[in-house]
């Protein structure tokens, strides 16, 4: 029996892990390899080991898509407003989840 889907810790990425030893935390050996990186980069710095650093272009995306989730969230309410059918909600949730766990990845 397979566990539930599990945000990789790295790139955020949807990846299934099996029940068989411990938990994954990295969707593929190269977001682990990533994650190593950084790890060792911010060591004897200020910045916490546990930080997550990104590039100003990393943060610009992140908040693009966080904005897209929110729009995408207002379009359903709106759409509820105004009365829409089961058919137009179903499209519109539909976006909203998929804007939703694009804005998760931090990468």
């Amino acid at each position: 029996m397979a566990r539930r889907p599990e945000a990789c810790a790295w790139c955020g990425r949807e990846f299934t892990d099996t029940e068989l030893g411990r938990r994954r935390r990295y969707c593929r050996q190269s977001c682990r390899q990533r994650a190593y990186e950084q790890r060792n980069a911010v060591k004897g710095t200020a910045i916490a080991p546990d930080a997550t650093v990104l590039t100003s272009a990393e943060t610009v995306s992140l908040a693009d898509r966080s904005y897209e989730a929110r729009c995408a969230a207002e379009d359903v309410a709106t759409a509820i407003g105004e009365g829409a059918g089961t058919a137009e909600l179903l499209v519109l949730s539909h976006r909203a989840v998929r804007l939703a766990r694009e804005a998760e990845r931090l990468r």
